[in-house]
Protein backbone atom coordinates (compact mmCIF):
# COMPACT_ATOMS: atom_id res chain seq x y z
CA UNK A 1 0.00 0.00 0.00
CA UNK A 2 1.36 3.06 -1.01
CA UNK A 3 1.93 5.86 1.77
CA UNK A 4 -0.64 8.68 1.79
CA UNK A 5 0.70 12.54 2.69
CA UNK A 6 -2.02 13.75 3.85
CA UNK A 7 -4.67 13.08 6.40
CA UNK A 8 -8.00 14.08 8.08
CA UNK A 9 -10.30 12.62 11.26
CA UNK A 10 -14.14 13.00 10.58
CA UNK A 11 -16.07 13.37 13.81
CA UNK A 12 -20.00 12.39 12.33
CA UNK A 13 -22.98 11.43 14.62
CA UNK A 14 -26.75 10.73 14.15
CA UNK A 15 -29.69 11.09 16.32
CA UNK A 16 -33.07 11.20 15.99
CA UNK A 17 -35.69 12.40 18.43
CA UNK A 18 -38.11 9.53 18.97
CA UNK A 19 -36.90 5.87 16.94
CA UNK A 20 -38.25 6.81 14.50
CA UNK A 21 -38.30 10.66 14.84
CA UNK A 22 -37.27 14.01 13.34
CA UNK A 23 -33.61 12.98 12.57
CA UNK A 24 -30.33 15.14 11.80
CA UNK A 25 -26.54 14.58 11.11
CA UNK A 26 -23.30 16.05 12.14
CA UNK A 27 -19.72 16.18 10.93
CA UNK A 28 -16.86 17.70 12.15
CA UNK A 29 -13.62 17.73 10.12
CA UNK A 30 -10.08 18.37 11.61
CA UNK A 31 -6.86 18.35 10.36
CA UNK A 32 -4.28 15.39 11.68
CA UNK A 33 -3.05 17.74 14.61
CA UNK A 34 -6.66 18.16 15.58
CA UNK A 35 -7.48 21.67 14.39
CA UNK A 36 -11.22 22.31 12.95
CA UNK A 37 -11.44 22.63 9.87
CA UNK A 38 -15.24 22.24 8.93
CA UNK A 39 -18.27 21.91 10.61
CA UNK A 40 -21.51 20.53 9.25
CA UNK A 41 -25.07 19.86 10.67
CA UNK A 42 -28.17 18.35 8.52
CA UNK A 43 -31.81 17.86 9.13
CA UNK A 44 -32.60 14.32 7.18
CA UNK A 45 -36.76 13.73 7.94
CA UNK A 46 -37.58 11.26 9.81
CA UNK A 47 -35.35 8.43 10.34
CA UNK A 48 -34.49 5.95 12.89
CA UNK A 49 -31.11 6.43 15.03
CA UNK A 50 -29.48 3.89 13.56
CA UNK A 51 -30.31 5.84 9.57
CA UNK A 52 -28.95 8.63 10.86
CA UNK A 53 -25.75 7.39 11.83
CA UNK A 54 -25.17 6.04 8.20
CA UNK A 55 -26.49 9.37 6.97
CA UNK A 56 -23.81 10.96 9.03
CA UNK A 57 -20.92 8.84 7.42
CA UNK A 58 -22.33 9.20 3.71
CA UNK A 59 -22.27 12.79 4.15
CA UNK A 60 -18.98 12.91 5.50
CA UNK A 61 -17.53 10.64 2.56
CA UNK A 62 -19.35 12.71 -0.14
CA UNK A 63 -17.88 16.05 1.49
CA UNK A 64 -14.74 15.16 1.40
CA UNK A 65 -14.26 13.80 -1.54
CA UNK A 66 -15.89 17.29 -2.55
CA UNK A 67 -13.62 19.79 -0.02
CA UNK A 68 -10.71 17.53 -1.23
CA UNK A 69 -11.48 17.30 -5.23
CA UNK A 70 -10.77 14.27 -6.81
CA UNK A 71 -6.79 13.72 -7.24
CA UNK A 72 -6.28 14.91 -3.17
CA UNK A 73 -8.83 12.34 -2.20
CA UNK A 74 -7.04 9.54 -3.32
CA UNK A 75 -4.07 10.70 -1.72
CA UNK A 76 -5.98 11.59 1.75
CA UNK A 77 -5.80 8.88 4.92
CA UNK A 78 -9.67 9.52 5.98
CA UNK A 79 -10.00 8.23 9.69
CA UNK A 80 -13.56 8.24 10.01
CA UNK A 81 -15.03 8.54 13.83
CA UNK A 82 -18.62 7.27 15.10
CA UNK A 83 -20.04 7.04 18.83
CA UNK A 84 -22.29 4.11 17.12
CA UNK A 85 -20.15 0.96 18.18
CA UNK A 86 -22.91 -0.78 16.08
CA UNK A 87 -22.17 1.10 12.70
CA UNK A 88 -19.03 0.76 13.56
CA UNK A 89 -18.35 -2.73 13.67
CA UNK A 90 -20.66 -2.97 10.53
CA UNK A 91 -18.59 -0.87 8.59
CA UNK A 92 -15.73 -2.84 9.89
CA UNK A 93 -16.93 -6.13 8.69
CA UNK A 94 -17.37 -7.41 12.32
CA UNK A 95 -21.45 -7.78 12.28
CA UNK A 96 -23.85 -8.74 10.19
CA UNK A 97 -26.54 -5.88 8.54
CA UNK A 98 -29.79 -7.64 9.21
CA UNK A 99 -31.85 -4.37 8.78
CA UNK A 100 -32.80 -4.28 5.65
CA UNK A 101 -32.82 -0.40 5.81
CA UNK A 102 -29.12 0.05 6.63
CA UNK A 103 -28.36 -2.23 3.75
CA UNK A 104 -28.48 0.02 0.64
CA UNK A 105 -27.09 3.25 3.70
CA UNK A 106 -23.94 0.27 4.03
CA UNK A 107 -23.36 -0.08 -0.22
CA UNK A 108 -23.29 3.62 -0.61
CA UNK A 109 -20.32 3.63 1.63
CA UNK A 110 -19.31 0.44 0.15
CA UNK A 111 -18.79 2.71 -3.12
CA UNK A 112 -17.86 6.07 -2.04
CA UNK A 113 -14.72 3.91 -0.14
CA UNK A 114 -14.26 3.12 -3.54
CA UNK A 115 -13.59 7.10 -5.32
CA UNK A 116 -11.46 7.93 -1.99
CA UNK A 117 -7.64 6.76 -0.35
CA UNK A 118 -7.64 4.89 2.74
CA UNK A 119 -10.78 5.09 4.88
CA UNK A 120 -10.94 3.75 8.50
CA UNK A 121 -13.59 3.43 10.63
CA UNK A 122 -13.42 3.54 14.89
CA UNK A 123 -15.48 3.74 17.81
CA UNK A 124 -15.07 6.74 19.69
CA UNK A 125 -16.46 7.17 23.00
CA UNK A 126 -19.64 9.52 23.23
CA UNK A 127 -17.86 12.42 25.17
CA UNK A 128 -15.15 12.22 22.67
CA UNK A 129 -17.98 13.16 19.50
CA UNK A 130 -19.21 16.22 21.62
CA UNK A 131 -19.05 18.38 18.40
CA UNK A 132 -20.66 16.04 15.96
CA UNK A 133 -23.23 15.52 18.64
CA UNK A 134 -24.19 19.33 19.01
CA UNK A 135 -24.47 19.57 15.09
CA UNK A 136 -27.05 17.07 15.19
CA UNK A 137 -28.59 18.88 18.10
CA UNK A 138 -28.58 22.56 16.24
CA UNK A 139 -30.16 20.96 12.92
CA UNK A 140 -33.02 19.68 14.67
CA UNK A 141 -33.39 22.52 16.60
CA UNK A 142 -33.68 24.58 13.61
CA UNK A 143 -35.50 22.45 11.79
CA UNK A 144 -37.94 22.53 15.14
CA UNK A 145 -38.25 26.04 16.55
CA UNK A 146 -36.53 25.11 19.32
CA UNK A 147 -36.35 21.59 21.62
CA UNK A 148 -33.19 20.30 23.59
CA UNK A 149 -31.09 17.58 23.74
CA UNK A 150 -31.97 14.50 22.64
CA UNK A 151 -30.46 11.05 24.12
Amino acid sequence: MEHTKNKINIYTDGGARGNPGPAALGAVFCDAEGRLLKEYGEYLGVKTNNEAEYEAIIFALKKAKQLLGKKNAKDTEIILHTDSELVERQLNGKYKIEDEKLQPLFMKIWNLRVELGAVSFRHVARDKNKDADRMVNEALDRESGGGGMFE
